[in-house]
């Protein structure tokens, strides 16, 4: 029963944050051409793709909070009302202040989301499979990265209305999908108190700042690339494309890392992707074309890849031993993920503009070496060696 129930709630969640992050990653296709028609700059360029991130960021504790009180389930279907109203908002809007409004909405639909749906898949596996399970998650979640390039693409030859209606049917039928979920988690009745008191602890600490990392470095990399293939001469296709095949490479090495988490400790898997993220980023600057870059684009977004199901993982972990509700636990992956987007995106984008793309990438590269420098100190890790 356990597994058939498990089985069930990965495919309806993991169908959740597929359609969540098809409308988060609409964006980098469209980007340059947004830039144009509305005059960005790319400190204005990066506010709008960190919009999102933003929304998620002021939805992080609320939604936590939400799966704690109301329950995981009713938490997923604000989330899930909120991504169909901000997609419709998205597509019909032309100004940047209400497009920007309709991302920072779908942030905090996102937040409920991935914080109900998190809490359901975790508390039904248990910890030595719980690497594989969040793979599996990260996985369609890339999924919906591979799969938003291409309607931001097609968006950019028919329009945003009719490419994002797809978006907005599928939310409609989660919400009925979601409604049949088995759920039968009680509500612990945990609040910002019981987080506060967890996050006494270190090992926490260390699982929140090991999903900030990557998130940095992701927007980064989301904001620039799209603008540098842009300048070398690459158009919205040949942008939709470099993002379709890095999602695809992220979306086979999350659950593969997932897995070896589970073997290995999730410690040693995280060194191994913070080496490949440090060294690609610093050579961000260095192809003179947009295949090399493209290229190098591709083999980023899958180094960062190998953080996700094992510092996700591991965040959930020291939460179970903290005694932490997973609904607050999957409020800080949120919470680490958000400041880590609107810091990569939003400051890379204003750091790039002051003094060129190399500062930003530098910056996140020795972001890398110096957690990776701090996971080699002694440390008695409860549940991540």
């Amino acid at each position: 029963m356990r597994v058939s129930v498990e089985r069930r709630l990965v495919l309806v969640v993991g169908a959740v944050v597929f359609v969540d992050t098809t409308f988060y990653a609409v964006i980098a296709p469209l980007l340059p051409g947004l830039a144009h028609q509305l005059h960005l700059s790319k400190l204005s360029a990066g506010v709008l793709t960190a919009s999102y991130a933003a929304g998620v960021l002021a939805g992080s504790l609320p939604g936590g909070i939400a799966v704690a009180r109301i329950g995981p389930r009713a938490t997923v279907l604000a989330g899930l009302s909120m991504l169909a109203g901000s997609t419709i908002a998205f597509a019909l809007v032309h100004g940047v202040v209400g497009l920007d409004a309709a991302r920072f909405v779908e942030g905090l639909g996102g937040a409920c989301s991935w914080a109900g749906g998190l809490a359901m898949i975790v508390t039904e596996t248990p910890p030595e499979r719980r690497g594989a399970v969040m793979g599996a998650t990260v996985a369609a979640a890339v999924g919906g990265s591979l799969f938003g390039p291409a309607i931001g693409a097609l968006a950019t030859a028919v329009g945003r209305l009719p490419a994002f209606s797809v978006i907005v049917v599928a939310a409609l039928a989660l919400l009925v999908a979601t409604t049949r979920l088995p759920t039968h988690r009680l509500q612990s009745a945990q609040g910002l108190r019981h987080l506060l008191a967890a996050l006494r602890g270190r090992p926490i600490w260390v699982g929140v700042w090991l999903v900030t990392v990557p998130a940095v470095a992701s927007g980064v990399i989301t904001v620039l690339a799209p603008l540098r293939l842009h300048r070398f001469g690459a158009g919205a296709a040949v942008i939709a494309a470099t993002f379709l095949v890095a999602a695809a490479a992220e979306g086979i090495v999350a659950p593969a890392t997932g897995r070896l988490s589970d073997r290995h400790g999730r410690i040693a898997v995280l060194r191994l992707g913070l080496a490949a993220t440090a060294v690609l980023l610093l050579c961000f600057e260095l192809p003179g074309g947009s295949l090399p870059l493209a290229a190098l684009v591709v083999g980023l977004v899958a180094s960062i890849g190998i953080f996700w199901a094992p510092a996700m993982a591991m965040l959930s972990d020291e939460a179970e031993a903290e005694g932490l509700d997973q609904g607050l636990a999957a409020a800080l992956i949120n919470l680490a993920w958000a400041v880590g987007q609107i810091v990569g995106s939003g400051a890379g984008g204003a750091v790039a503009k002051a003094g060129g793309d190399l500062l930003p990438t530098a910056v996140a590269a020795v972001l890398c070496v110096a957690t990776l420098a701090a996971l080699g100190a002694p440390y008695r890790w409860r549940s991540s060696v």
